[in-house]
């Protein structure tokens, strides 16, 4: 009878080890909605967060939403995560979200941003300036195609990135059209195009990203940014126009409605201990954009790989 009880003990122990960990107690059963975005990498960053979430019993919803206009729903708690604000291009949205005191910054990603125009070695022999971006004014239709020309054209990201791009051509004074591509396979399929056909091209370009590994090439150097160059037209060479200077730098940061951390603590908990490289996060969207890989396959595989890392995360 003892060594019944003991076998059943132990069939009870093997089956719990299979089972993913409960949640807290406090935590909701409520879906945790977290948000997606345009480009594959922010696309890996929510779906790696949200398998760990699951695999601390919680209840993961995914909602696709535009990069900026999200601020609108983490605020009312309609969505509840953004795993990835960019320095770059959404710190202004964010800090005026956080001082509404209903959206919270979770730190850092560990993952550093650069966005900014960039172009192919091959290019500095047309325009021998470069990197400096006064080069640009100079020979700007070495950047020219027959229907831009002979202003210079740059492929900027999808619209709803923001960066203000048409901002910075007309407060510098660049010969150039800005044309938009329509998504973030579009921008990268341009450069593909350009590069294997030694093609003009300088565009819009991120890290972390697969392509500044992939490709050589520079990042434009603009006048260096500060924050007044955004909010003050005296600010820089241009006394009556803002935008004047290059794109900010910086850190990548997870967001979230104020309200996650009483309603789901382990999330909370879960999504500030998030931490990835630049490095690291190039190679997954690599593998992705590429290699022609699923981004489930990936997300599996990685969490195979990882799964001492990402139990820390969830505290076990």
């Amino acid at each position: 009878m003892v060594k019944l009880r003991s076998t059943a003990a132990l069939a009870a122990l093997a089956l719990a080890s299979l089972l993913p960990p409960p949640a807290l107690a406090d935590d909701s059963k409520d879906p945790i909605k977290l948000t997606l975005h345009d480009w594959t990498g922010q696309l890996v960053s929510a779906h790696i967060m949200g398998e760990v979430l699951k695999k601390a019993g919680l209840n993961i919803e995914y909602v696709q939403a535009d990069y900026l206009a999200q601020f609108a729903g983490l605020k009312t708690g309609d969505v509840h995560v953004a795993m990835e604000i960019w320095a770059t291009t959404g710190k202004d949205a964010l800090e005026e979200a956080v001082a509404t005191k209903k959206v919270e910054n979770l730190g850092e990603t560990g993952m550093l941003a650069i966005e900014e125009w960039w172009y192919p070695l091959y290019m500095k022999e047309k325009c021998p300036g470069l990197p400096d971006w006064q080069a640009l004014k100079k020979c700007a239709e070495q950047f020219s195609i027959p229907e831009t020309a002979p202003k210079g054209r740059y492929v900027g990201a999808p619209a709803t990135w923001g960066g203000f791009d048409d901002e910075r051509v007309e407060a510098l004074d660049l010969p150039f059209e800005v044309v938009h591509a329509g998504t973030d396979a579009a921008l990268f399929a341009e450069l593909e195009s350009a590069y294997q056909r030694q093609a003009p091209v300088v565009l819009w370009v991120y890290a972390p990203h697969w392509a500044p590994i992939k490709y050589k090439g520079e990042w434009v150097e603009f006048p260096k940014y500060e924050s007044a160059c955004y909010t003050d037209p005296a600010w820089g060479i241009n006394k009556e126009k803002a935008y004047d200077c290059g794109k900010p730098r910086g850190a990548i940061w997870k967001a979230a409605w104020s309200g996650l951390k009483d309603k789901w603590p382990t999330a909370h908990s879960a999504i500030k201990n998030f931490e990835f490289t630049n490095d690291e996060m190039g190679k997954l969207v690599g593998e992705i954009d590429l290699d022609g890989k699923k981004l489930d396959d990936v997300v599996a595989a990685w969490m195979k790989d990882n799964e001492p890392r990402w139990k820390k995360w969830i505290g076990g």
